[in-house]
């Protein structure tokens, strides 16, 4: 008879860890609560009401940084014309024409940018690429990526500057 081959077992995560573990369910969160908000309209409130009632959105909200999803979602909705003024300098067509799931990565990473700078630029862009990938268009990351880039070159000049500076020693 075959012995079953026990699975490895995994060490629990540390706190640094569960923290980038949360905020990455968080991002997530918060990127398709914009979506919802640029399709619908629909108030704060009212996205955070949906997230408690739909029962996978409500999973994931427990598994989530609330207070970080919380601060990315409301500042995305509440400071339309910040961002817009951020953004719109480093696209290549009117912010309303870029397709919703590009738009709505690069509000809340541009709100990541400049809310958080114990986040290093370089991981909001991270983070922002591979939610492109997973949910935007075959190639759209590319498109976010170069646009975020200069907006954390807007946002973040120092880091940024060190970081380019770094990258060609």
């Amino acid at each position: 008879m075959l012995e079953m081959s026990k699975k490895p077992s995994r060490r629990p995560l540390n706190e640094m860890q569960q923290l980038i573990a949360k905020r990455r369910v968080a991002r997530r969160l918060a990127m398709i609560g914009t979506y919802q908000w640029l399709m619908t309209g629909n108030t704060f409130e009212e996205i955070y009401q949906y997230f408690q009632q739909d029962l996978e959105l409500a999973e994931d909200f427990r598994k989530c940084d609330a207070a970080f999803f919380h601060k990315m979602l409301r500042w995305s909705i509440e400071n339309t014309e910040q961002l817009e003024t951020l953004l719109n300098p480093h696209l290549d067509r009117k912010l309303a024409q870029v397709d919703m799931i590009e738009h709505a990565v690069m509000r809340i990473a541009t709100c990541e940018l400049i809310n958080n700078p114990e986040t290093p630029y370089k991981v909001v862009v991270n983070e922002s690429v591979n939610l492109t990938k997973k949910f935007g268009a075959e190639q759209a990351h590319k498109f976010v990526n170069g646009v975020l880039d200069k907006v954390a070159s807007q946002t973040r000049p120092e880091e940024f500057k060190a970081s380019q500076s770094a990258t060609q020693t």
